[in-house]
């Protein structure tokens, strides 16, 4: 079997609401809650374990999801119809706008603890274009 990933923990505040947010937007399903951990699941069947962070801060981290162009679509109106304010960059210098990198599309968003979102519809160094 080659190395995949299986699932990643993602610290939240509120678990049941940072899972409902990203599924939400998404267009998943947050599984039932196992032990401490809140899952979405994505496609490849990759797990976003939510849990609690508990008292100390949480460190944002990067989260990206490839999309396909209809996917993209779906999220990024549900994205604008909930007012999120979204970027073409993970530095959020370009409030408003989408990217076009590799020839595809791209955005990034918050979740209400900070964490980076992104989807993208190709790969990063699958083509051209900025």
């Amino acid at each position: 079997m080659s190395v995949q990933l299986n699932h990643t923990i993602v610290h939240a505040t509120d678990k049941k609401a940072s899972a409902d947010f990203l599924a939400t937007l998404l267009g998943l399903e947050v599984q039932p809650q196992y032990g401490p951990f809140i899952p979405v699941v994505t496609g490849n069947e990759v797990a976003l374990d939510f849990a609690d962070a508990g008292d100390g801060p949480i460190t944002p981290q990067h989260y990206a999801f490839i999309v396909s162009e209809d996917e993209f679509d779906a999220i990024f109106g549900r994205i604008k119809d909930s007012k999120i304010t979204y970027y073409a960059d993970p530095h959020r210098q370009r409030p408003g706008e989408i990217n076009h990198n590799d020839g595809g599309r791209g955005v990034y968003w918050s979740d209400p603890d900070g964490h980076i979102l992104e989807i993208i519809t190709r790969p990063y160094g699958s083509g051209s274009g900025s």
